[in-house]
């Protein structure tokens, strides 16, 4: 790293639905995510750390590096996650060397400005849902150029990719795309852990334990009804030109300190 992690105090969160924090409570209490999550631990280190959150959910990789990218250098960061591009591994025509692109070129700007960066890699979706098995080559093509990108820069990885208990059913929420309250904080404990924060370790790597695997009939009806439920909507959606974040923008645009919105 190019600092003492004990010295961030800017930190800015650009992306989509994950670092927003979908899946991490509701648009009513209000949603947390690994971002927030992420910004309470560096806070823990050096209190008085201030935290900006730019990402929005529905956006491709290619609209977090247009819309969210000017903003973020504007706030002079000297931490910023990055975590974009499974929006677009879900599209038909899907271009990993485009999002990959997108990817660097924000790793590459932020980077330039003085601020360390950091990003992750993605579970393999075929392990968490059996219908998304087509994408699992998408995934590892992506999640290699995301390593080769980060290389180049100085990008700080958290290999989510790399551990079983990242697929875990109990770490995703319903929908099987966002992560439950339990996966966000281990998406921030990795990152952590990535980027050594004090006090940071392995243990987000570590299994849960044993839990009661549904039968065959019992699992096709989970398949079916989560097809019903949360993949037909979505595809009605992507028909029909909408994304989940029409209308929205970010939740937290100023960096501020932590428990101000």
């Amino acid at each position: 790293m190019s600092r003492s992690s004990e010295a961030y105090r800017r930190y800015v969160a650009l992306g989509d639905s994950q670092s927003e924090g979908v899946g991490d409570g509701d648009d009513v209490a209000g949603l947390r995510g690994f971002a927030d999550r992420l910004a309470e631990r560096l806070d823990a280190v050096a209190p008085g750390v201030r935290y900006a959150n730019l990402a929005v959910r529905g956006r491709l990789a290619g609209q977090v590096r247009a819309e969210q990218l000017g903003p973020a250098l504007a706030l002079r960061p000297d931490l910023a996650t990055v975590v974009a591009g499974v929006n677009d591994l879900l599209r038909p025509r899907f271009d990993a060397a485009e999002v990959a692109g997108h990817l660097e070129e924000m790793f590459a700007a932020l980077r330039s400005a003085g601020a360390d960066v950091a990003t992750v890699t993605f579970p393999d979706i075929a392990r968490i849902t059996p219908l998304a098995r087509p994408l699992a080559p998408r995934v590892h093509e992506l999640n290699h150029r995301i390593r080769e990108a980060a290389r180049r820069h100085g990008v700080v990885v958290a290999e989510t990719a790399h551990h079983p208990v990242t697929t875990d059913p109990r770490l995703w929420a319903d929908d099987r795309l966002h992560a439950a309250p339990l996966g966000h904080d281990r998406i921030a404990a990795a990152l952590a852990h990535a980027l050594e924060l004090p006090g940071s370790d392995d243990s987000w790597t570590r299994p849960l334990p044993p839990a009661t695997v549904p039968g065959g009939l019992r699992a096709a009806a989970a398949e079916l009804g989560w097809a019903a439920g949360f993949l037909g909507p979505w595809l009605v959606r992507r028909l029909r030109g909408r994304s989940s974040g029409d209308g929205r923008t970010a939740k937290r645009p100023e960096l501020l300190p932590l428990g101000t919105a």
